[in-house]
């Protein structure tokens, strides 16, 4: 019995500390979707063989608004946002990475979005100013990584923080 655990051992523990080890951020943890999609700068849609698709909405962010609402007025640099996040996402594959909590009270999927390359897409649209920090408890998985890209957009004026002094750009909390 002792032989055939060690042997047991022997075979398994390399390849689960191998797979243990792998980076988060690695582009072929799969499975990718495609995306059909883009409703605006931080939510979009995907295929996951379902008829009506997947609606999945970027954790950890906000984009401004691109039109106005009965709720909320559109948002400076709302349409640059979802531009870039369309230039980012059209016709390309995507895996989804998910924290405590996979759905908001839209029904919306919540998750981390990573291309096929490995970019971070969540991270790119707040490193750009195409977005800022949003942080919705318990999904906090990335909050100070999203901070510091923030804060260096903001010192570099780059997307929405170009034109910090405008009413609708929020100031970081």
């Amino acid at each position: 019995m002792n032989r055939l655990l060690s042997l047991i051992l022997l075979l398994y523990i390399p390849a689960l500390l191998d797979f243990s080890c792998r980076s988060l951020h690695s582009p072929d943890s799969g499975p990718y979707l495609t995306v059909t999609r883009v409703v605006d700068g931080d939510t979009f849609w995907a295929d996951d063989g379902s008829p009506e698709g997947l609606k999945i909405r970027l954790i950890g962010l906000d984009a401004p608004e691109t039109h106005k609402s009965v709720r909320k007025e559109a948002g400076y640099y709302g349409m640059e946002s979802k531009d870039y996040l369309k230039a980012l996402l059209s016709g390309k594959k995507v895996r989804l990475e998910y924290d405590v909590v996979k759905y908001d009270r839209y029904n919306r999927t919540l998750a981390y979005v990573f291309l096929e390359d490995g970019t971070f897409v969540n991270a790119e649209l707040i490193k750009g100013g195409y977005a800022m920090v949003y942080t919705v408890p318990p999904n906090v998985k990335y909050t100070d990584e999203f901070l510091r890209l923030q804060r260096k957009a903001r010192r570099q004026k780059k997307g929405m923080w170009e034109k910090e002094g405008r009413k609708t750009v929020k100031s970081e909390q």
